[in-house]
């Protein structure tokens, strides 16, 4: 037993009330501190996957948890890519959930949303620790909340926000990229979340054999929310029942969350210990005594049938996402592939007219990032030194995917990100930007359940960039080369990032009115598409068709409005993405996702300047356009960020001054 967990039991002694005022004995030896795996991205190559025995063990021994802290729960079990293998609701759980953040009451956004089905918010918070994690690091729901709020750490304010702000608006069900469940077996991913990413404790990661192989989702106490304090320690039932599911799948310990810094702060992993725990996971009833009785299997509308399935194994065709053997050799990259194990995104020319960029270019451009990753060491990953692991997307300036690939082991969420990311900064260094956003349908926020509360205009948001950075064509003229580090500053809740007596940005709700669940321009471009698909789950609605924006509001019927094609999954405002020209011309933009917001900055800018310069006919934007010109509120706009000394083979520093 650790210091800490000593320490924690004691203090929970003499505090009577820890673990809920119960007065059974605590459980110990559950997985606390698994030895180290020596798993770098390899292990994966042995196929190794949830069985349905795994899935069927995992759920019984969560019930077991949650039976004996006398609540019941929703229990969603996903694979590596995002298979719904089963949800289990016990009797007496709740049906639906609400959204809430901590302490005050904030109006708008999805915030007091109460219809939401339990179902999805296990599946999504089961996503969420699947894809955030890899050989190299075990990161859980818990993590997810502290690195996407608007001070990191939360709660200390006049600090930047999480090195994920905004992280949690992907994934989305909504997303053109992300597949969706055939109604069949399961099939290859990554798939869809139904809420995004999510920030509520109770997702943790499955591992066998040292490599994720899926996660679990607890909802038990009715509310979908996150941790705004992380000074003290929760006694949480939701993260205290998943983690008795994971025993014997548990998270290497040195792989864990808490084995990691970003920016010198620890991260968190769970706030509960075996120590904890009420039951003994090993002495858990078999599922089939249980099933039917303590609870049932639940189908869940674009998501499962009702019986369990066995996981699929990662880095396999089948799984969606295995090792390249066509554009990219000696660089061990791994491509997107469908059902039948044919490639969906190889290098293509863009659709842009004479100006676009050709195959072979965009081969050039993903090569260059392949090699930089290789070459990098990793901020989020175990053991020290590591290279990093990143997804990388390139599009053309109307959005269309050129080509996608990634490196070893790669954290599924970045496929996604990767790809709102340089969408992003296309769309925003284009010329279509303001008459896009002025022609789609207001964000109608709802009140609870289907009552509007208000509809909120995203015009507003080019009028108050222009007037934020003294531009009054900006978003039109194509004047500005923005990165999403740039657009992710003029996002935040304070301007400059932090800073809690300042302004917010001119993409941001105000300090008060935001929240994760309620930022601005980011999530009201994709609000009514949300509310669509839980109407769809709730069999009040058709599904979300694959584009994120331009669908009204629940009182118009979701009706497609002004949709626009280049942000078909969404926006993102974390850094990793730059424009790329050739000369003065937007030919489209590159965007990298994987283990660190600095590291992805660099791959991509450099991956651009260093093709560019083979091919000769295209590169990064010229300086004089890029972001960083722009001194709005007297603090000047940052364009990319690298770090000082990235490499695993060399020295060099500062290696994108002058580029």
């Amino acid at each position: 037993m650790t210091r800490w967990a000593v320490g924690l039991a004691l203090t929970c002694l003499l505090l009577i009330a820890c673990g809920g005022g119960g007065s059974t004995p605590p459980v110990a030896g559950v997985d606390t501190n698994t030895p180290p795996t020596g798993c770098t991205g390899n292990c994966a190559d042995t196929p190794i996957q949830l069985t349905v025995a795994d899935v069927e063990t995992t759920i019984a021994q969560a019930v077991a948890e949650a039976q004996a802290r006398g609540t019941a729960a929703t229990i969603a079990i996903v694979d590596r890519v995002g298979n719904v293998l089963g949800v289990f609701r016990m009797n007496g759980a709740a049906t639906s959930v609400v959204i809430r953040s901590p302490g005050a009451a904030i109006d708008g956004g999805l915030e007091g949303i109460n219809i939401i089905p339990d179902t999805l918010a296990a599946i999504a918070k089961a996503i969420t620790a699947a894809y955030l994690s890899t050989e190299g690091n075990a990161f859980s729901t818990r993590t997810a909340s502290q690195i996407v709020q608007q001070h990191f750490n939360p709660h200390d304010s006049n600090q930047p926000g999480g090195p994920l702000f905004g992280v949690q608006f992907s994934q989305l069900p909504c997303s053109d990229l992300l597949a969706r469940f055939s109604g069949g077996a399961p099939g290859p991913g990554p798939h869809r979340s139904p809420l995004g990413l999510s920030a509520d404790p109770g997702g943790l990661p499955l591992y066998k054999g040292g490599t994720p192989v899926g996660a679990i989702g607890v909802i038990s106490d009715g509310e979908y929310s996150f941790d705004a304090n992380i000074r003290d320690v929760d006694i949480d039932d939701d993260e205290l029942i998943a983690l008795a599911g994971a025993s014997g799948r548990a998270a290497p310990g040195d792989r864990r969350a808490n084995r990691i810094t970003v920016d010198g702060r620890l991260l968190r992993f769970s706030d509960g210990s075996s120590i904890d725990l009420f039951a003994s996971p090993g002495s858990a009833p078999a599922f089939n005594t249980i099933d039917n009785i303590a609870g049932s299997l639940l189908a869940v509308p674009g998501y499962s049938n009702a019986p369990i399935s066995a996981g699929l194994a990662f880095g396999q065709s089948a799984s969606g996402i295995r090792a390249d053997t066509l554009d990219f050799p000696g660089l061990d990259a791994f491509v997107l592939v469908d059902s039948l194990n044919a490639e969906r995104f190889r290098p293509t020319a863009g659709t842009d007219g004479v100006m676009a960029l050709t195959a072979v270019e965009v081969r050039a451009i993903l090569a260059e990032a392949l090699a930089l990753a290789n070459r990098s060491r990793a901020q989020i990953r175990q053991p020290s030194g590591s290279q990093a692991r990143v997804s990388i997307s390139v599009v053309d300036s109307n959005g269309v995917i050129l080509g996608i690939v990634r490196t070893r082991d790669a954290p599924i969420f970045g496929v996604d990100v990767a790809l709102q990311k340089a969408r992003t900064a296309s769309f925003f260094s284009s010329t279509a930007a303001a008459a896009a956003l002025n022609g789609v349908p207001d964000a109608t926020y709802l009140d609870g359940g289907l009552v509007v509360l208000r509809k909120e205009s995203l015009s507003q948001y080019v009028t108050a960039v222009r007037s934020f950075l003294g531009l009054p064509n900006a978003l039109s003229d194509g004047a500005i080369a923005f990165s999403d580090r740039a657009g992710g500053n003029l996002s935040r809740p304070f301007y400059p990032d932090g800073i809690s007596s300042n302004p917010h940005g001119p993409f941001s709700k105000p300090a008060g009115e935001w929240s994760p669940f309620s930022t601005g321009l980011q999530l009201d471009l994709v609000y009514n598409a949300i509310i669509q698909h839980v109407g769809f789950v709730l069999a009040a609605a058709p599904d979300v068709p694959q584009n994120c924006t331009g669908i009204d509001g629940f009182d118009n019927a979701f009706a497609p409005v002004g949709v626009i094609s280049q942000l078909a999954n969404g926006t993102q405002i974390v850094p990793g993405s730059v424009p790329i020209y050739r000369g003065s011309t937007l030919i489209g933009a590159i965007g990298v996702s994987g283990d660190g917001i600095d590291q992805d900055d660099m791959i991509g800018f450099l991956a651009v300047h260093n093709a560019g310069q083979q091919q000769g006919s295209f590169g990064n934007a010229d300086p004089a356009i890029r972001a960083d010109t722009l001194t709005p509120q007297g603090v000047r706009l940052r364009y990319i960020n690298c770090p000082i000394a990235p490499f695993l083979d060399s020295e060099a520093q500062d290696v994108c001054s002058g580029r």
